[in-house]
């Protein structure tokens, strides 16, 4: 473990930092400026907002030296209607090689926050106690903000690449991961590399006394897929009930659902990930996650560990109703009722096994259907480069910072690549506080001040390992 710090000194003292007049120096500036920029513009599904912020960034790359036909803001459909954009950067090797691109991935988009629902304004950045809180301060505008100011300091310090480096960033990653789709197929004359780095998943953590609980690499992300569950009836009238209630015949189905656990499984990422973890661990918790790293078959230390907070979601497929629907009128038996059901499923594992489940599960009466089809997304295999590199830049700020190969329970734009043959590595550079700030998707979201700089310095850093 890392030598023990006080968080609170640390935070006090990024506090002086405000935007952008106290700036340490001009590259914290120009960070600040960018991630000032990215929060400010609401890049929320519908609003139009997103080209602004890719004409903006490309305009950065432009005025830092990159050539006009290495920067593309391509628009492109998001959710039907929602008209959007990406922008893709490449900066090409200064001299010629064989070795294929690294490719950087991060999302310019973010999911709505509503004024009256915050404390402060979430689309402007404020600066606040040590945190900038705001939309998208930690999903992942300050992915975009790292990779982006990362690469202006490398160019601005003449800083030349042995392969070329491409940027990836989508405008609807929170919503149909067109952007990510069109990047891992027709967009590949441009991104297709040899693997890529996701600033959306991986980072750092610490507890509350400031003790590093590790940095994170994504390596794995379980597969997305959602079903419907439908039972249609005949109905009738309402003063004349039947036992055969198209209500009551989904709600059972729904709550067989609820108390069902699906089998618990190890993979190369969660193993290491659960061996480092039982390093922390004491109590119960830590007993099981030895105890089922010691014996992937004992399912009774997997449930432990599931039932953890911190860990839901990360032992095994997890399927849950999320969306209600039935009925047409306050007096007619219900011909109609639905439910969404979205599915978690452990990478690796066959989709079709989940659809099997939930129709045993739903029972004869119950249609159960996908939405769409689930996209696969392996494991990627533990590259001792991008590894090596990872560890070298966090433990020049963290010197014993455990590494901890990561599965995200949540998808990201990286599921594409995957699938597209493509390993994605989730190494975002900044940290925070947990539990206090996982707020993603969440209220009064924030970063820590120094983390975004501590970022960008760690991207930095394995940029120039990797690229040169």
């Amino acid at each position: 473990m890392r030598p023990k710090f006080s968080l609170a000194i640390l935070l006090s003292c990024a506090a002086t930092i405000t935007v952008p007049a106290h700036a340490a120096n001009d590259q914290q500036a120009q960070t600040l400026e960018i991630y000032q920029t990215a929060i400010e513009t609401a890049t929320v599904k519908g609003r139009g907002e997103v080209p602004k912020l890719a004409n903006y960034l490309a305009g950065k790359f432009r005025t830092a030296g990159w050539a006009e036909d290495d920067i593309h803001v391509i628009p492109y459909e998001g959710d039907p209607g929602d008209q959007t954009a990406a922008l893709i950067v490449r900066w090409p090797a200064a001299k010629k090689t064989d070795r294929k691109p690294i490719l950087l991935l991060a999302h310019m988009d973010v999911v709505e926050a509503k004024r009256s629902d915050w404390e402060r304004d979430p689309f402007k950045l404020i600066t606040e106690g040590g945190y900038f809180y705001g939309r998208g301060t930690s999903d992942d505008k300050q992915g975009v903000t790292e990779i982006t100011a990362s690469l202006l300091a490398l160019k601005a310090a003449g800083f030349k690449p042995t392969r070329d480096i491409v940027v990836l960033f989508t405008g609807d990653e929170e919503t149909g991961q067109n952007g990510a789709s069109l990047g891992a197929s027709d967009w590949l004359k441009w991104t297709n590399a040899e693997y890529a780095l996701n600033a959306d998943a991986g980072g750092g953590a610490f507890d509350r006394d400031g003790r590093a609980l590790g940095f994170g690499m994504q390596t794995a992300e379980k597969v997305y897929q959602t079903f419907t569950l439908s039972v249609h009836n005949r109905g009738g009238h309402s003063s004349r009930p039947r036992p055969d209630n198209a209500i009551y015949e989904l709600a059972g189905a729904l709550k067989r659902l609820e108390v069902y656990r699906f089998t618990p499984a190890l993979n190369e990422t969660t193993r290491a990930y659960y061996i480092e973890r039982a390093k922390q661990e004491t109590g119960a918790l830590g007993d099981a996650m030895r105890a089922w790293v010691a014996n992937p078959d004992d399912g009774a230390a997997a449930d432990i560990i599931e039932a953890s907070e911190l860990e839901v979601g990360t032992t095994r497929t997890r399927c849950v109703a999320t969306r209600l629907a039935g009925g047409h009128a306050d007096n007619a038996l219900p011909q109609l009722a639905q439910a969404t059901v979205n599915c978690r499923i452990l990478p690796g594992e066959d989709p079709a096994l989940t659809l099997a489940a939930l129709k045993a599960i739903a029972g004869e009466g119950v249609e159960v259907e996908p939405v769409k089809p689930a996209i696969a997304s392996p494991p990627s295999p533990l590259r001792p480069d991008v590894v090596a590199a990872y560890t070298k830049a966090v433990r020049a700020r963290f010197p014993t910072a455990p590494i901890v190969p990561q599965m995200s329970t949540g998808a990201t734009d990286g599921l594409y690549f995957r699938a597209a043959g493509i390993p994605v590595y989730g190494i975002d550079g900044t940290w925070g506080v947990s539990p206090d700030d996982e707020r993603a998707h969440g209220l009064n979201e924030r970063l820590p001040v120094k983390a975004l700089h501590d970022g960008v310095a760690i991207w930095t850093e394995m940029l120039r390992d990797l690229a040169g």
